[in-house]
C-alpha cells in the first residue's frame, strides 16, 4: 500500500530521535576527547582511564533491563524526557570533576540517565511506521550515534583546545535540555497526534505486523528464547566493535598513528560519516527486501550478517603501514557495521509477542551488548599499558565482528513474532500473521 498524499508526521518523530541519539553520542565521546588533558591534570594512568570509560557502561547496561520495561509502561512521550533531562545534567556536572573518584562516579550516574534511548528509539518506530519501512527509519534514528561522534568529532577538540575540558560537559549538557522540552511539546502517537493525517495513520496501522493473541507475557519468559539469546550474543559481539570508536578512537590517533588534538583535521570525522551513509544504505536494503517479498527472516539477516562478518577487517589495520590505508579500514569496518545496525534495530519490533513487548526486548538485547563496552574499555587500557600497542585490541575485535555473524546466522533461527506458550509446555517460535 503506498503512502497516500497527506501528512509524513512519522518521518518527522524520527528525525527527532534522531536529534535525540546524536545528543546521547556527544555526551558519551566528549570524555575520549577530554580524557588525555584529564589524564595530564589528574595524573590518571591508561588502566584507570579504561576504568573511567568503562563505568558508564557498566550501568548503562545494567539499566537497560528495567529501562524497557519502563518505556513500555510509561511510553516515549514521558521516558525520553525523563531520561534526556538526567544525562544532561549529569554531563554538566561532569565539569565539577576533581579526580579519578568523582569522574568514575559522574560516569556511573550518566549511564542510568541514558539507558532508556534506545529502547525509547525502537518503541517510537514501532508506533509510528509500517514493517515495509522500519529498517530505514531504525537506520536514520542510530545514525544519530555516528552524527553525535562526527559533532563530537568535530566540535569538541575546538572547544576542549580553546576553553578547556570542563566548558565541553557544559556546552553538550546545555543542548540535551534544550532538546526534551521540544520533545515533551511534540510527541504523541499517531492515533492522538493533531498535525498526523488519518490517511497516514491508516497506512501506519495496515503495515504492522499483528502477533497472535497474548492475555499475559511475563517479562522474564522473554529469556527462555533461543531467538532473544542469539540477538543477545550478537549484539555484544557487534558493539565490542562499535565501541572502540567511541571509547579509545581518539587515544588510537594519537598513540598509535602521531596525530595531535589540533591537526587531526576531518581525520576523526571519517568513520562516523561513512557509518552514518552506510547505515542508511543498510536500513533501505532491510526494506527493498521486504518488499520484494522475501522472507523477513532473510531481509534482516542478509544485512546484518553480511556487515558483521565485513566489519572483521578492522583486525587488518595493525598491518598496514600508513595512516590513510588505516584509517581507510576502519572506515570500512565502522561503515559495515552500521549497515549491521540498522536490522539489528528493527528486530525488537519484528519478534515482539506484543506492542508492549517491544522496548523490553529492545532494552534485553541492549543490555547484552553494552556488557561489551565494560569489557573494551577496561581489556583495551590494560592490553595497551601492558603491550604500548593497539595490536591486540584491534584482532580480538576483528574475531568478535566474525563470531556476531555466526551469531545471527546460526544462533537466531527464525525472525518472527516469538509465540508464548502456557506454563509448562517447550519453547516455540511458530509464525503469526502478517499485516
Amino acid at each position: 500500500m503506498a503512502n497516500p498524499n497527506g501528512s509524513r508526521m512519522r518521518w518527522m518523530m524520527v528525525m527527532m530521535v534522531f536529534l535525540g541519539t546524536a545528543i546521547n553520542y556527544i555526551d558519551r565521546a566528549n570524555l575520549g576527547w577530554a580524557m588525555e588533558p584529564l589524564s595530564k591534570e589528574f595524573g590518571i594512568a591508561p588502566t584507570d582511564a579504561g576504568l573511567i570509560l568503562g563505568s558508564f557502561f557498566i550501568t548503562y547496561a545494567i539499566f537497560q533491563l528495567p529501562s524497557g520495561w519502563f518505556v513500555d509502561k510509561v511510553g516515549p512521550r514521558l521516558a525520553y524526557t525523563v531520561a534526556i533531562i538526567w544525562w544532561s545534567l549529569l554531563t554538566a556536572a561532569t565539569a565539577i570533576a576533581r579526580g579519578f573518584s568523582s569522574l568514575f562516579g559522574f560516569r556511573l550516574l550518566l549511564g542510568i540517565g541514558e539507558a532508556p534511548a534506545y529502547p525509547t528509539n525502537a518503541k517510537v518506530v514501532s508506533e509510528w511506521f509500517p514493517k515495509t519501512e522500519r529498517a530505514f527509519a531504525t537506520s536514520i534514528f542510530d545514525s544519530g550515534s555516528r552524527g553525535g561522534t562526527v559533532i563530537a568529532n568535530l566540535i569538541c577538540p575546538i572547544i576542549i583546545a580553546n576553553m578547556g575540558w570542563r566548558s565541553s560537559f557544559v556546552i553538550t549538557g546545555a543542548v540535551g535540555v534544550a532538546w526534551a522540552i521540544a520533545w515533551w511539546w511534540m510527541y504523541k502517537r499517531p492515533a492522538e497526534h493533531p498535525w498526523a493525517s488519518q490517511a497516514e495513520r491508516d497506512y501506519i496501522a495496515a503495515g504492522q505486523v499483528k502477533a497472535e493473541p497474548v492475555t499475559k507475557v511475563p517479562w522474564l519468559s522473554l529469556f527462555k528464547y533461543r531467538t532473544v539469546w542469539g540477538m543477545m550474543i550478537g549484539f555484544f559481539c557487534l558493539n565490542f566493535v562499535m565501541y572502540f570508536f567511541i571509547t579509545w578512537f581518539p587515544t588510537y590517533l594519537i598513540k598509535a598513528r602521531g596525530f595531535t588534538m589540533m591537526k587531526m583535521g576531518y581525520i576523526p570525522m571519517i568513520p562516523p560519516l561513512v557509518g552514518m551513509i552506510m547505515g542508511w544504505i543498510g536500513g533501505l536494503t532491510s526494506d527493498r527486501l521486504v518488499k520484494s517479498g522475501m522472507r523477513l527472516n532473510w531481509a534482516r539477516k542478509i544485512p546484518i550478517v553480511a556487515g558483521m562478518a565485513v566489519s572483521s577487517c578492522i583486525a587488518l589495520a595493525v598491518i598496514v603501514p600508513s595512516s590513510t590505508q588505516a584509517i581507510a579500514l576502519l572506515a570500512l569496518c565502522n561503515g559495515a557495521i552500521c549497515f549491521a545496525a540498522a536490522s539489528i534495530w528493527s528486530l525488537p519490533a519484528d519478534v515482539a509477542p506484543t506492542k508492549g513487548h517491544v522496548a523490553s526486548i529492545g532494552g534485553i538485547q541492549n543490555f547484552a551488548s553494552n556488557t561489551a563496552g565494560v569489557l573494551i574499555t577496561f581489556v583495551i587500557g590494560k592490553l595497551f599499558q601492558k603491550t604500548g600497542s593497539f595490536v591486540l585490541p584491534l584482532v580480538l575485535a576483528g574475531c568478535f565482528g566474525m563470531l556476531g555473524a555466526l551469531s545471527y546466522l546460526f544462533i537466531v533461527p527464525e525472525i518472527e513474532p516469538l509465540k508464548i506458550e502456557p506454563e509448562g509446555t517447550r519453547e516455540s517460535e511458530i509464525k503469526t500473521a502478517a499485516a
